[in-house]
């Protein structure tokens, strides 16, 4: 049980370092800048004007689109990076598994634009 201790130590030591670095900026921060919040500081907004409307409306489908539009992209880019670095040793088998997620990833971008999710109004 004391060499699993032992082992977990530096762990046990980070968490600790981390959480006192933590606790003394706040603590600092509390200390050297003034807390005079005005009105202007602590009225709600959204995107840089006041809320108009109730938080339980719904949205707009494009809003849904526009973030699978970024998946899409942000998962091409990801995962055809390392894709490429090792293209060399994976030989066929992974370049047509990486045609098929590409596939997939096409397919998902025609969805959106026949949605029209590319056209911003």
């Amino acid at each position: 049980m004391d060499a699993l201790l032992v082992d977990y130590f530096p762990v046990l030591l980070f968490l600790v370092i981390a959480i006192a670095i933590a606790v003394i900026a706040m603590g600092a921060s509390y200390i050297v800048v003034r807390q005079h919040p005005d009105v202007e500081k602590t009225s709600p907004y959204e995107c840089g004007f006041e809320p108009f409307d109730d938080a339980r409306a719904k949205f707009d489908v494009r809003f849904y689109l526009v973030a699978i539009l970024f998946i899409i992209f942000d998962l091409e880019v990801a995962f055809l990076f390392p894709w490429a670095i090792s293209l060399g040793s994976i030989g066929v088998f992974g370049f047509w598994s990486m045609m098929i997620f590409l596939s997939v990833l096409t397919v998902g971008f025609i969805y959106e634009w026949r949605k029209g999710a590319l056209e911003w109004e």
